[in-house]
């Protein structure tokens, strides 16, 4: 079966209520590092944050990640910009960096 990021994140835009990115490079520059983490764990994890690999230690970073509804709400983006809401959308601003919500504990020392 051939796993599609561009796909799953629509779809999960879409169950969410978001938007994706639409700046198109840097949408497939995010897309390009999700696909990379789901060759590389068999899942899609967050492609900006660090995992450990195993599915039930990553389980809040796989994507959409346990952060990106409270990302979009205060920020207009989630943590890698790929999901962002409408009214970021329309602004036409560029994703920025935000503070990430992930504990430090949680991350690979």
């Amino acid at each position: 079966m051939k796993h599609d990021a561009a796909r799953f994140a629509r779809k999960a835009a879409e169950r969410n209520g978001w938007i994706l990115q639409p700046g198109t490079d840097f949408l497939q520059t995010v897309l390009g590092g999700l696909e990379k983490t789901r060759e590389a764990h068999g899942y899609y994890l967050c492609p900006c944050r660090e995992g450990w690999g195993d599915i039930k230690r990553d389980r809040d970073i796989v994507c959409p990640c346990d952060y990106a509804g409270d990302d979009i709400a205060e920020y207009g983006q989630c943590y890698c910009g790929l999901f962002v809401s409408e009214e970021h959308a329309a602004s036409g601003r560029e994703p920025e960096a935000i503070p990430d919500r992930r504990p430090e504990e949680l991350y690979p020392d």
